[in-house]
């Protein structure tokens, strides 16, 4: 995995809701992207610095700590 700048993980925002968590990860690390997206969403295998994803269940909140990637 390379060295991503920035803080690249976020284990405090499980259970917290989903748009609450992209706003605190974007303040957080201005490098980054973050994207809510449902759990079981498709999703691709690359790597990418500049992008966080944000899994969240069927009522918004965060089912697994978000990390670049």
């Amino acid at each position: 995995m390379p060295l991503c700048p920035g803080k690249n993980s976020w284990p405090e925002l499980v259970g917290k809701d989903g748009e609450v968590a992209k706003t605190t990860i974007e303040r957080e690390n201005p490098n980054v992207n973050a994207i809510v997206l449902l759990d079981g969403t498709p999703v691709t295998s690359d790597f990418r610095c500049d992008r966080v994803r944000v899994v969240v269940d069927s009522n918004g909140h965060v089912v697994r700590p978000p990390t670049i990637g």
